[in-house]
Order: C-alpha cells, then structure tokens, then sequence
C-alpha cells in the first residue's frame, strides 16, 4: 500500500496525503546544490554482475545438460578450492598494506557476525528436536555468517571501489580467515558433539573432539595460506620474489572463472530436494542471510568507527559494510552439510535461492547507497519507471506462461488450478501498472479511481492465491497418503491400458510439480514480506531514509516481477515443449546418425559398448529385463532408463547418475540399445528400452 501511495504522489499533487512526506526531504537533504563525489562507480556494477552471473548460468547448463557430470565437477571444485585460491590468499597476504587498514570495519564485521550467529544459533536450540539441535544449530549459524567473498564478493568489490577506494579490496581477504577461523569452529564443534551424543557409547571423549575441531580448522587451505602469507609478507617484506611471481599469478588468476563456473556447477539439481517441511527454515535463514546481516554490519560500522577523521570515508565505509552482509552463502556449507548428513535440503536450497536473490539487492542497494541529494520528486518518478519497465518483462513473460498452462491442459488439476489464477492476477496487476504510467497524466479522475482499483485487487490478489495453492499441496498429500499412490498395472493382466506404447504416450500420472510450487510460494511470501515491511517501517518510523527507500524499490521490482520468476518455473513444460522439440530435432538429424556405419563410431563409443558387450549384458539382462506386455497377446523384453542408471551405478560402471546416463547415452549410439518406439534418446526416467540381438 506503502508503494501504491508514493506512486500516486508522483502527479497528483493536491492533496496532503499525495505530498511528498517531509522525512523523505530530511532524509534527502533537498537544497544542497554541490553534492559530493561518488564513493562507489556504479557504473561498473551491472556489467560484473551480469559478468558473473553469466558465468555462473554457463556452469548450470554444463552441469544441467551432462557436458559435466557430478564427478568431473568433483576435480574442478578441488582445483578450485586447493589450488587456485590458496594462491590468490598467498599473493595478496604478501602484497598486503597493513597501514592502510582501518581496523574498527574488522572488528564491526566480525561483531555483525557474532551477533548473527548467536542470535540463529539460540533460536534453532530452542525450537529444533533434541536429536538434531546442536548440529543443526551449528550448520545453520555457519549458513548465515560465511559468505561467498572470494568467487562472487570480490569481482562486486572491484566494480565498485577499484576507481575510488582500491585499499577497500584488500579487506575480503582479512574478514573472510577471520570468520572461518573463529565462527566455524564453534559451528564444527556443536556439529561433533551432535554426532558424539547419538552414538549412545560416547566412544569418543569430549577433549579429542576438541582437537579434532582445531585440526580441521589448520587443514583449511584458506586457513592456512592467510597465516602462510601473512609470515610470508613479512620476510619477504611484502614483495613476491621474481622467480616465482608469474607461477602465482598464473594460479590465482585462475580463481575467478573456475570459481563461478563450479557454482553454477554446484547449483544443478540442489531445488529438487526442497520440500514441504524445510520452507519456514528456509524463509528464516535467508532473511538472516540477506536482510539481518547487512543491517547489522553497517549499524556496527555507524557505531564502532567514530575516531575516523573523514566523514565521506565513514560513509563509504558504512555502505560498504552493507553491501558486504548482501553477499550470498559460500558453496562450501554445501560440503559441511553432507560431510555431517545434516540439513541437506536446506543448506543447498538455501544456497541457490540466496545466490539469486542477491543480485538484485546488491544492484539496487549500490545505486541507492550512491544517491545523497536528489530531489524526492525525481525519485518517486525514477520508481514508478522501474515499476513500469518490470510490468513490461513480466507481462511479455505472462502472455507465454498463461497459454502454456492453457494448451498443456495442466489448468484442469489441482494445484495448477490455483497457479493459473495467480497468473491472471500477475497478469492484471502487470496491465493495471502499465494504464497506471499514463492515467496519471490525463486529468481524468474516474479513470484513476478504476485503474487504481484494479490495482489493488490484483496485488492483493497476487498474495492471497500462494496460500491457497501451499494449502492444496498439503491437502493433496494427506489424500494421497491415505488413500495410497497411481499404481501401474501388473504385467499379468488384460488390460490394454498397460501397452507400452500407450503408457509412454500418456506418461506416468500427472506430474503435479510440487517443488516448483512449492519454490513460487516460497519467494512470493519473501516478497510479501518485504511488502510488509516497508509498510510497517513507515508506520514506526517517521524518517525512513535511503535503506527504507531500497525497500521500496526491492518491492516494486519482487511486485511486478512476479511474471518473470512464474516464466522460470513454468513457462518450458517439459512435456509440451521442451520433448517435442527434442523429438522434432531427432528426427531431423537422428536418422543421419542411425544410418552411420558402427566404424564411423568414436573409439570411446566403440570401446563402451565392446565392454559392456562381452563383460556386462548377459547379467545386466538377467537383473533388469522383464517381460512387459506390448499387445493384447504379445509380450517384449524391456527395461526402464531408469533400472540401468540404478544398475550401472550398482556394479561400479558410473560412480553417479550423470556418468550413468552418458554410459547408457553411448550404448544406445552404438546400437547396443534402443528405445521401443525409437522416438527417443536414452534418459533416466520411466522410458522403455530393449536390448539389440
């Protein structure tokens, strides 16, 4: 309501409640007509983002598409990990200036972490369950405190200050040792002792989990090298020798891309283990992650740094601070999760979810942290512009999704039903915006009243609907467990509902999406929340001030760009799209290749099946074959994609899934199998497949 309001004071300047409020003037300092120079070059911020992010996407689709499989990212992330960024710790420990360090920012850092651990680490002692409370405790407090400095913080930092404060860099690399050396441990250490009260015999004294702690702590790389280098920096006397600066720099340049293209790597597949029960830990961790931290950090610098001399240099500092707290949670409490089979779920939801989210924070917190005098007016316009421009993306991405869920007739069943509903909604919150930018022009007030009107129902609309689809998820699987799940037919039976090719043609039941639903509902209640937020910051606060002004820019662009983020989870339905244009390029291009010859094969492709030929079929047969009945009268030899992958993976021919579906991708290449109506390429999923005579 907050930011319909301040719209609407944009042109209809008559009445008092449209008026621009006189604590947005304070805040704005109206008047002064010479404001300072920049601290941050904002300009170069949206091009490092859009530098890293792309980055991280072209490491998604390697991961996603099976260019690179699970194990091969394995190498890559230890590359990255024990190579490349110890060299970079080591070549700017050395370099380092220590006389340029402003040590209270360190010390207001490290007490926003402190404060953000103990605070998440009390609250899950209180409401977890006993036989999960400590360790959960721990892994959580390090998902809120340890950021993404290195890969994702950094390139930020270098956009931002490299032109006006370079010496601002230099500090990732003191706060990020810091945190891991003191806050980590703790967090192993709840973990350790988690693990040493299940076991029941306490085979393990309470003094070894202690050093067993410690000890993890100094095999850290990062650890490690801070300490390495900073001994370095002083017998070197801060300089790298000649004969080993090129091998340095050859490592530690290495870090940037590696290290972004391995978490998009890390990303794959990480939502599809988000479930019903970890969405209200999920909402609080992020709002940790993203919203507590941030403020924390610059209320600790606002308090903590008041003998710095130059007030635009403690300014800085404070906007610094900020955008620091927005970085998002490292990958590595992705390894600290399965190494204690804690909160896998959450921990790697978690990361995906607040790596993405981050980037608009950090662009709009930037640009709005750069603004000290401006004329309210101007921003009010500068935020119905932003608005308008969202409106337009998401209604393009609307006017795809809509029919989508029309043609594929997934609006007929529970809960797309609902979906479809929120997305007209969308859509007319989208519409009511976009007549919005050009009714308040006209002085035509019916017409403002009516678009106005259609507004607020759509918006209001919008946040009432995910409640509606979150409880029929939660209905649906009540029904379900008691009335059990849609079974398959023996192979046994007469029923003509069991050919295979009709089974394949109508596939298995409907796939109801439940983690996609279940991801939608989840950022739309984020961005009530923000919504709420804002509202109620107006209310308690009569000077709300810039970051009361991000939050009103956040919610704008999370309000009207609902549309794009319904486009991402909905808009390629797997089975009206993206399938049939995978069948329409296999039979464009795939009988060329049926028709090569098998010694116009690769040698890998030869070799795979040749192997698997001689060594492995007669028992592969023998598991996974089973009579399937084909007809009326007639059965066929088949198996599902999905048994070999199992089967491959059992008998150590693939160490994972993604390596199981290229084996089996290469023995259907070397017509070793085929799929029974030759429509499709080998897929772990419930496709049948024959083996070749």
């Amino acid at each position: 309501l907050s930011l319909i309001t301040n719209l609407t004071s944009v042109t209809t300047g008559g009445t008092s409640m449209m008026e621009t409020p006189d604590s947005l003037k304070l805040s704005l300092k109206v008047g002064d007509n010479s404001p300072p120079p920049s601290t941050m070059s904002i300009d170069k911020l949206l091009p490092a983002l859009l530098e890293c992010f792309g980055i991280i996407l072209c490491g998604y689709i390697a991961g996603r598409t099976n260019i690179i499989t699970p194990t091969q990212a394995k190498g890559l992330g230890n590359f990255v990990s024990k190579f490349a960024l110890p060299a970079l710790l080591f070549k700017n420990m050395v370099l380092l200036d220590f006389g340029d360090v402003i040590w209270p920012f360190l010390w207001s850092i490290l007490v926003a972490k402190v404060c953000v651990f103990f605070i998440v680490c009390v609250l899950t002692l209180i409401v977890a369950s006993p036989d999960s409370r400590f360790s959960k405790a721990g892994l959580f407090s390090i998902f809120a405190t340890q950021s993404n400095d290195f890969a994702l913080g950094y390139p930020i930092v270098e956009a931002l200050y490299q032109s006006t404060y370079p010496e601002y860099l230099q500090y990732i690399y003191l706060v990020a040792p810091v945190s891991l050396m003191l806050l980590n441990p703790i967090g192993f250490a709840f973990c350790e002792f988690q693990k040493w009260k299940n076991q029941g015999s306490h085979q393990q004294s309470k003094l070894r989990i202690v050093g067993f702690v410690l000890l993890q702590v100094l095999k850290n790389p990062i650890v490690f090298m801070v300490v390495f280098g900073i001994s370095a920096h002083f017998v070197l006397h801060g300089t790298i020798p000649a004969f080993m600066a090129e091998f340095v720099d050859g490592l530690a340049n290495s870090f940037g891309g590696a290290a972004l293209f391995y978490l998009g790597l890390s990303m794959v597949g990480q939502l599809r283990k988000l479930t019903r029960s970890t969405v209200v830990t999920l909402i609080l961790l992020i709002t940790a992650k993203l919203l507590l931290m941030p403020l924390l950090c610059k209320d600790m610098v606002d308090l903590l740094d008041n003998n710095n001399t130059s007030s635009m240099n403690h300014s800085s500092l404070s906007d610094y601070a900020f955008l620091y707290g927005v970085f998002p949670t490292a990958p590595s409490v992705a390894i600290y999760a399965i190494y204690y089979n804690t909160e896998l779920e959450v921990v790697t939801s978690g990361m995906v979810i607040s790596t993405f989210l981050s980037a608009p924070i950090m662009y709009v917190s930037a640009w709005l942290l750069t603004i000290h005098w401006m004329d309210p007016q101007l921003l009010m316009r500068s935020l119905q512009t932003v608005s308008f421009d969202i409106s337009i993306v998401s209604l393009v991405a609307l006017l795809w999704t809509i029919p989508v869920m029309f043609l594929s007739k997934k609006f007929k069943r529970l809960p797309h039903m609902l979906t479809v509903n929120l997305f007209l909604a969308q859509l007319s919150s989208c519409i009511g915006m976009i007549l919005w930018n050009f009714v308040v022009k006209e002085d035509n007030f019916i017409s403002q009243i009516f678009t106005f009107a259609l507004l607020s129902t759509s918006l209001y609309s919008a946040f009432i609907w995910p409640g509606l689809i979150a409880l029929s998820i939660v209905l649906m699987k009540k029904y379900d467990d008691l009335n059990g799940s849609p079974g398959q037919c023996e192979s046994g039976c007469e029923s003509t509902d069991c050919l295979l090719a009709q089974m394949e043609e109508l596939q298995p039941p409907p796939d109801r999406q439940v983690a996609r639903h279940v991801l939608l509902c989840l950022l739309l209640t984020v961005f009530l929340l923000a919504n709420f937020s804002s509202c109620l910051w107006l209310i308690c606060n009569h000077t709300p001030g810039r970051l009361h002004l991000e939050l009103q820019f956040f919610s704008a662009i999370a309000i009207y760009g609902q549309g794009f983020i319904s486009f991402a989870l909905f808009g390629l339905d797997k089975h009206f799209i993206l399938l049939p244009l995978k069948r329409l390029y296999h039979r464009c291009f795939g009988k060329k290749k049926e028709e090569q010859p098998q010694t116009d094969l690769p040698d890998d492709i030869k070799m795979t099946c040749t192997q698997f030929t001689k060594y492995h079929k007669q028992q592969c047969f023998h598991d996974i074959v089973k009579k399937r009945r084909c007809g009326m009268k007639t059965m066929a030899d088949c198996f599902l994609g999905c048994e070999l992958v199992d089967w491959l993976q059992q008998v150590g021919l693939a160490q994972d899934r993604g390596e199981a579906l290229l084996y089996g991708t290469r023995l259907q290449q070397g017509g070793v199998l085929l799929h029974i109506k030759q429509e499709y390429s080998f897929e772990d999923s419930q496709l049948h497949y024959y083996f070749t005579i």
